[in-house]
């Protein structure tokens, strides 16, 4: 077996043979941070760039603009102030902007932490009025904490059913004359850049501590935090939630989900060149635990769903437990386990947690209850 390998002797790739994962460590394997950040990490991040999410054409555009157009300082009846800030921005094709809805708890010391939640479910579920309440966003329970909640819908940024890429972010921005290049951002990567914008505006104000915020998405929307906390180092925290296929899931096990179905069904999520791995998965030079590993030494929290087996909850699971090498770089712990847990007993102790829930594909109020948990350990 090669040296740059990390065989996953207990992870039943396939029925013929066992497969292995390329080193999270990369090739060569780095030996201390140093190597790690300045030559490993760059060197995966720019293999997900080209063979996976695509790469963002721009970064924090100079004319990013931040404007409050609705404020409520007595929101929550009292416990919080209401913010909505239009965050707007212009490029060579135009102009566009997105809101990003703010729950500040008035009790906390500010600045306060918080979470960013990427919404791909219905408006209904982020209503600011909050005559609406959903525990997909229970505003008021991480406000009670002494969170910021923070929202933002993804289909602001881009539609989920376009495919041609003429509207926000990629309108906006692309260049291309003729046919999109297969490193070309797809949805995915322009729902993480959105993400960073709204981590622009918090640094822009002093009731937001934009070096404790935590990046949280369900089912898409979580595969969209996973890249939006390895592509902005910023965030302090990275949380996937059920994000399954080319989110936490090892690609490898070839269980659930697959590539070349995501891709099929979902042909604006990632870039081009990914389909060159559809029904060859062992083909891929990189898999999912190192996504999850290009987020170390900040902390990352990954959950599955007993009754989600489209997700494939053990390679969930062994995608975050395989990241693990990387977080000893830095003197810290991951999961510190290759045994996956039970139905709801969290791994909260590392700078890697990880639960599985009883239930379906959802994002629900015992979820958020772990979330919170880890964030008391590592946003305040």
């Amino acid at each position: 077996m090669s040296p740059f390998k990390i065989l996953l002797c207990t992870l039943p790739l396939s029925n013929t043979l066992a497969q292995e994962l390329p080193n999270v460590l990369g090739t060569p394997p780095a030996k201390n941070k140093e190597e790690w950040t300045q030559t490993q990490r760059p060197e995966t991040l720019e293999l997900f760039k080209k063979h996976v999410y695509g790469r963002a054409p721009i970064g924090n555009p100079k004319d990013l603009n931040f404007k409050v157009i609705e404020e409520d300082p007595k929101a929550m009846d009292g416990a919080a102030t209401l913010k909505i800030v239009e965050i707007s921005y212009s490029g060579p094709s135009g102009k566009s902007a997105f809101k990003l809805i703010t729950f500040i708890p008035n009790k906390a010391k500010k600045p306060a932490p918080g979470y960013l939640l990427i919404c791909n479910r219905d408006r209904e579920n982020i209503d600011p009025t909050r005559n609406q309440k959903d525990d997909f966003w229970p505003a008021e329970t991480i406000v009670s904490r002494g969170f910021v909640a923070a929202t933002f819908h993804n289909s602001e940024l881009s539609t989920d059913k376009n495919l041609n890429f003429d509207n926000g972010v990629h309108k906006v921005f692309d260049q291309h004359t003729s046919e999109r290049p297969g490193d070309a951002w797809g949805t995915i990567a322009g729902w993480a850049w959105g993400a960073s914008r709204a981590l622009d505006y918090f640094e822009s104000t002093s009731d937001i501590d934009a070096l404790k915020i935590g990046v949280i998405g369900h089912s898409r929307g979580g595969k969209c935090a996973l890249w939006a906390g390895a592509t902005d180092q910023r965030f302090a925290l990275t949380i996937s939630n059920n994000s399954g296929c080319t989110g936490a899931a090892i690609a490898r096990r070839k269980h659930g989900e697959r590539v070349a179905r995501i891709n099929k069904s979902f042909p604006h999520w990632f870039c081009g060149n990914y389909n060159a791995f559809n029904e060859k998965e062992e083909d891929l030079p990189i898999d999912q635990h190192q996504l999850i590993a290009l987020i170390a030494p900040r902390a990352v929290y990954v959950a599955s769903a007993t009754k989600d087996d489209w997700a494939d909850p053990k390679g969930e699971f062994l995608a975050a437990a395989h990241a693990e090498p990387v977080y000893n770089l830095f003197g810290l712990k991951g999961l510190a386990t290759m045994e996956m847990p039970a139905p709801d007993r969290p791994i909260l102790s590392g700078h890697v947690g990880y639960h599985i829930r009883s239930g379906k594909h959802d994002l629900t109020d015992y979820d958020w209850d772990q979330y919170l948990n880890f964030g008391d350990k590592h946003l305040k």
